[in-house]
């Protein structure tokens, strides 16, 4: 069962949270709000009350149900048995990344100095640091994970390539939570070139991988129609 009670509550009890705030807060603020903030955390744009107030509230919320819902569509569902209590982690720490970013923006609106940006950049390099030490107990799934033709052919290439790509996930992590306590422009520069770099590694070796396995299958679909070339 991908959810329960006992299992999502620290995460429900954020949601929860962040609509509390919105409600108590709905009288002090003021009928514009800033909505989006720049590279340097400057405001670029501003909303309404309902917008400023509750976009956070529930694109968490919607993310959270969403991640719920998404295994029962995948045709690998009966592998999330394997690592359900991870992704539930996967849930909670996705939504506290959230509620911490709505946290700063309402501190904010309340007058109280902080950086933005700089809480933006450091809790992306904490969750990439978080999400990368979990990518090695994921098992085969269309919907979470590293998912590349190869990986999903192969388990070899899926085990090896989820092993390698959170090592190289964490220290993504760890450079943007660097450089976003100095920059955001140089953390804006380490999350592109890094995720480019990594996007290009993990395809690459869960390819090697795959290549080198003697258990291999043709991704899906590939085979040709009655014994025949399509």
């Amino acid at each position: 069962m991908i959810f329960s009670i006992r299992r999502d509550w620290p995460a429900l009890l954020l949601l929860a949270a962040m609509f509390v705030v919105a409600a108590v807060a709905w009288p002090s603020m003021p009928e514009r709000l800033p909505v989006h903030w720049g590279i340097t955390g400057e405001p670029d744009r501003w909303g309404s009350k309902p917008e400023g107030l509750l976009i956070l509230p529930v694109t968490a919320a919607a993310m959270w149900a969403l991640m719920v819902v998404l295994p029962r569509f995948d045709p690998g569902r009966a592998n999330y048995a394997a690592f359900a209590g991870v992704y539930t982690i996967i849930r909670t720490v996705t939504v506290a990344f959230l509620a911490v970013l709505y946290a700063a923006t309402i501190a904010s609106a309340f007058g109280v100095d902080v950086a933005i940006d700089r809480v933006a950049w450091v809790g992306t390099g904490l969750l990439f640091v978080l999400l990368g030490g979990l990518f090695g107990k994921l098992r085969p799934s269309w919907f979470v994970g590293i998912r590349t033709p190869w990986t999903l052919s192969s388990k070899l290439a899926w085990t090896r390539t989820h092993r390698v790509g959170g090592f190289s996930f964490i220290a993504l992590g760890l450079a943007i939570l660097v450089a976003g306590w100095f920059s955001s422009v140089a953390a804006f520069a380490v999350l592109m070139l890094g995720s480019l770099a990594n996007l290009c590694f993990v395809f690459i070796y869960s390819y090697r991988v795959w290549a080198r396995d003697p258990d291999r299958q043709p991704p899906a679909g590939t085979l040709p129609v009655d014994g025949k070339d399509a």
